[in-house]
């Protein structure tokens, strides 16, 4: 059978926007592996700002037509109990996890080759279904991407948006965080869910690269929670 069946990704031009400074997930550090003829370039933008759209603009008029839209991009998480929370702390908690995203759509959509073949990914977290205690603004802005998902699955049609939602993945999202606290933060999930350890980048990017090589994977929430 032709290798391409297996190879989807073969050709195709794919933009990871949050691989380098914050992101959840990591793109594959060696990409190589994958897909043979993969080459890789990186651009800065800068998601932090009220200038992020603009910034987007500039981003993809550097990179011109893509197929695939992956967003990994996030921020160090705001944990706090309600009585520390202010107006202004829930603002910013959102403004990559949520503003950016919705701007990414909306401006990479110009960008992307027109059907089924292409697709947008964002990322989510399991917070987003499992409460945990003083995470209420990261959930709320987690939870708001499945529907914001879904409806952009319809908006953007024929292109397909979809959602990977993974549990703790041992990135540098947790660099705020001690060592100390890291390993028993680790210990603790790791103690409670089935498959017994914290996912590596390598094990969840398998679900991006599912939703982008599946032409008929559309307002899809795709879990990789352990």
């Amino acid at each position: 059978m032709p290798q391409q069946k297996y190879n989807k990704l073969a050709g195709k031009h794919v933009l990871v926007i949050g691989g380098t400074s914050a992101p959840k997930l990591k793109p594959p550090s060696r990409p190589s592996k994958l897909i043979p003829s993969a080459t890789v370039a990186g651009y800065p933008c800068d998601l932090s700002k009220p200038t992020v759209e603009a910034n987007l603009e500039a981003l993809f008029k550097q990179v011109g037509n893509v197929d695939h839209i992956v967003v990994t991009a996030g921020d160090k998480l705001y944990v706090a109990p309600l009585h520390e929370i202010t107006y202004e702390s829930i603002v910013s908690a959102g403004q990559i996890r949520f503003v950016a995203p919705v701007l990414i759509a909306k401006v990479g959509s110009k960008y992307l080759n027109k059907g089924p073949e292409s697709s947008i990914v964002l990322s989510t977290g399991a917070v987003s279904q499992r409460p945990t205690p003083n995470w209420s603004i990261v959930a709320s802005y987690a939870a708001g991407l499945h529907g914001l998902t879904r409806n952009l699955a319809l908006d953007l049609k024929p292109i397909r948006v979809n959602l990977v939602s993974p549990g703790a993945v041992d990135t540098e999202l947790w660099k705020d965080f001690s060592e100390e606290e890291k390993r028993g933060f680790f210990k603790e999930i790791a103690a409670k869910v089935p498959t017994g350890h914290v996912a590596k980048p390598e094990e969840v990017a398998e679900s991006y690269l599912w939703l982008m090589k599946d032409s008929n994977a559309t307002g899809v929430i795709a879990d990789s929670n352990g």
